[in-house]
């Protein structure tokens, strides 16, 4: 190349580069010229006005015949639509009327819907779908198999206070819902338990939520039976639930030391009621009155709820059956040390006083607290290893040692209620197996627990005493027949 062509080419990529420059230096001119650039692209691509047609080929043109629009000055003049409606519906109009046909005449213009199957009536009825929810289901996964829209199943959850428990749906539960032909929800009804249900409806408030309660039936029902083997299992035969034991234990633990007082041919008798759904039986519901004879001595607990809605058994005196402490912290267990001033020591090999009790129970069995208190002390103490100490009041004290662990939040200084777990059997300290040791002191001093008089709570107020004795009389009949027909039947 000459040394011309060369000096030639240098200056033509000199110019090019100083323009770059300048381009890249001046972000504002850089951005007009692309403005004016696209601009110009743009009216290049842009189609020519065309002539306005005939209204009949428009109005084709909105009834789906064909895509035709009006242009005229450069404004386009669009015809109403009429969806599948023949071109001969509307009578032939100038084309300048075309886009002022009022609203009103254009309605009249349409055929009259019953005269013909092209506008058929929308069906009141609603699509209905019936969930079983399965393990791992959830409304949104429900929603989603059924095409339902996430965003109105957000509205829902956010109709009120009652909605919140639709985004917890557990498995056996039953969902009902009912929608319309746009797949929009009318009515949702979720069955939370056997005794009520939600349901939620679309209103033109936006959707609703309520509570139904299923209207129960409660039935009495009666149980008596006589000690063979065990308390338990006698109840059991008798047709006792788990928990109406339980709360027949509850209801005599102030009187009855049932891990020490049952005897073979100890006897009682239940009048409890029984909570039906039509002809199903939910549960068990509370027990009304009750007999336990224990050794020949006859204890009776009646159910009374005063004016004021506090609901407490109590004797047929009027006496509440609750008393100030508990006889036994621990349920259906057996005693193996009694309270001893000399007592042979299992792991020091040596005598010495013993001044408790001991209650032997399996490992992790509940303790409970024997009366209302303060915790004083939460943890090891020397031999009894992991300790409790309550104070009840200004005279009386309760420690429960041995234990394997404490209940969860236990501290000092905490506040505890009657039959509240404290802790749990073990055998920590000087132990040589699973047990809870419990003493009861009484100004300081030990006492032993199964024989010390326990303080009485306050009895009936006198305001309702006249209503309980009239309440309790019809339930004292009733024990007093099935207490002859337990007796008879013995005898036989």
């Amino acid at each position: 190349m000459r040394n011309h062509e060369k000096a030639a080419a240098r200056h033509s990529r000199w110019g090019r580069n100083a323009y770059l420059q300048t381009i890249r230096r001046l972000p504002r001119l850089r951005l007009i010229l692309v403005g004016l650039g696209c601009a110009g692209l743009a009216m290049g691509l842009m189609p020519a006005p065309r002539p306005v047609g005939d209204a009949n080929e428009l109005v084709k043109g909105a009834a789906g015949v064909g895509e035709t629009a009006a242009y005229d000055d450069g404004r386009v003049t669009v015809p109403l639509a009429f969806p599948k409606m023949p071109a001969t519906a509307l009578p032939d109009l100038p084309p300048e009327a075309v886009a002022s046909i009022p609203l009103a005449r254009a309605a009249a213009s349409v055929p009259d819907r019953a005269d013909t199957e092209l506008y058929p009536e929308p069906s009141a009825d609603l699509e209905r779908h019936a969930v079983m929810i399965s393990k791992g289901d959830s409304l949104s996964s429900i929603f989603m198999a059924l095409g339902l829209s996430q965003a109105e199943l957000h509205r829902i959850l956010q109709a009120g206070d009652g909605a919140a428990a639709l985004s917890r749906v557990h498995e056996g539960q039953r969902l009902e819902l009912k929608v319309d032909v746009e797949k929009h929800v009318k009515e949702l009804v979720l069955d939370v338990d056997r005794t009520h249900s939600l349901h939620v409806v679309d209103t033109a408030d936006g959707f609703r939520v309520r509570r139904i309660d299923a209207e129960l039936d409660h039935r009495t029902a009666t149980a008596t039976g006589n000690i063979t083997s065990s308390l338990f299992l006698s109840a059991k035969q008798a047709g006792l639930s788990d928990r109406l034991i339980m709360e027949m234990v509850d209801i005599f633990a102030w009187d009855v030391d049932f891990a020490l007082d049952i005897r073979e041919g100890d006897r009682f008798t239940v009048i409890y009621q029984e909570i039906y759904n039509n002809a199903e039986k939910l549960g068990d519901g509370n027990i009304l009155a009750a007999e336990f004879v224990n050794r020949g001595r006859s204890t009776r607990a009646i159910q009374y709820t005063d004016s004021d809605g506090h609901s407490n058994y109590y004797t047929p005196e009027g006496r509440s059956m609750r008393k100030a402490f508990l006889r036994t912290p621990v349920k259906f267990s057996r005693i193996s040390s009694h309270f001893t001033q000399r007592r042979w020591h299992p792991v020091l090999h040596r005598f010495r006083a013993h001044r408790g009790v001991d209650y032997a129970a399996p490992m992790g069995t509940p303790v409970k607290a024997t009366g209302d208190g303060t915790v004083t002390f939460v943890g090891r103490h020397g031999g009894y290893g992991h300790t409790v100490i309550i104070q009840h009041g200004e005279k009386y004290t309760t420690l429960y040692a041995h234990l394997s662990r404490y209940a969860k939040g236990l501290k000092r200084n905490k506040r505890v209620l009657q039959g509240e777990t404290i802790g749990y059997v073990g055998k920590s300290g000087l132990a040589s197996g699973p047990h809870l040791h419990y003493e009861f002191r009484v100004n300081g001093a030990h006492h032993d627990p199964l024989k010390v008089a326990l303080p009485k709570a306050e009895p009936i107020a006198p305001k309702h005493r006249a209503d309980f004795f009239a309440h309790a009389q019809a339930f004292l009949a009733q024990l007093d027949l099935l207490a002859r027909i337990v007796v008879a039947s013995k005898d036989e």
